[in-house]
């Protein structure tokens, strides 16, 4: 009997040895995340507000909208970047697309000597503005993301030289710049 207690003692001693040795490591941290909270203003007009979540520094932003409403042909009119967690960016662009419905925000930190950056946090970054075309009723309106021409796809772009965990991004040049995708999340207001 105390053979066997021995051996026994002895595998889960190994055991535990064994599967310490092969924990991995979560590399991930946080993963970014764009949401995009819809609110109803009135019967035409709805706005969509754009959070994100990140856990490095950020130094530019592409965010492509397509939207719908419906039957109800909309249109994003305007883009509010005030008061938001971009606003001293030196770029913030607003490309809306009546024929099919979508629009194009594209936002660079840096044009010139200057540091600006988004600081790791969670936060709006900026508001758009979506009313119906004829002034119809908009019943609901969806918002997702998509791929605009030429090429422009739901994208943080990251400097690399302040990335400690890497596995929420994928490098995709040879300089200082790592791409990130992140998760996209639609939420209604009340």
């Amino acid at each position: 009997m105390k053979l066997f207690r021995t051996i026994l003692l002895g595998l889960v001693i190994l055991s535990v040895l064994s599967a310490a040795g092969f924990a991995q490591v979560d590399h991930m941290g946080k993963t970014d995340t764009v949401y995009a909270d819809l609110t109803q203003i009135n019967d035409n007009s709805w706005s969509i507000t754009i959070n994100v979540t990140n856990d490095e520094n950020i130094l530019g932003l592409s965010v492509p909208l397509k939207l719908s409403g419906g039957n109800t042909k909309v249109v994003a009119d305007s883009a509010s970047y005030a008061g938001g967690r971009i606003e001293n960016f030196a770029y913030k662009g607003f490309r809306p697309d009546t024929s099919i419905q979508c629009v194009m925000l594209g936002m660079i930190a840096n044009l010139g000597p200057t540091s600006n950056k988004l600081a790791p946090g969670s936060g709006r970054l900026v508001t758009i503005f979506v009313s119906s075309l004829k002034g119809e009723k908009i019943e609901k309106l969806s918002v997702d993301t998509t791929t605009l021409s030429p090429d422009n796809s739901l994208m943080l772009v990251a400097d690399a030289g302040d990335i400690v965990k890497e596995a929420d991004t994928i490098p995709r040049h040879l300089d200082t710049r790592l791409e990130i995708y992140p998760a996209f999340i639609t939420r209604f207001s009340k």
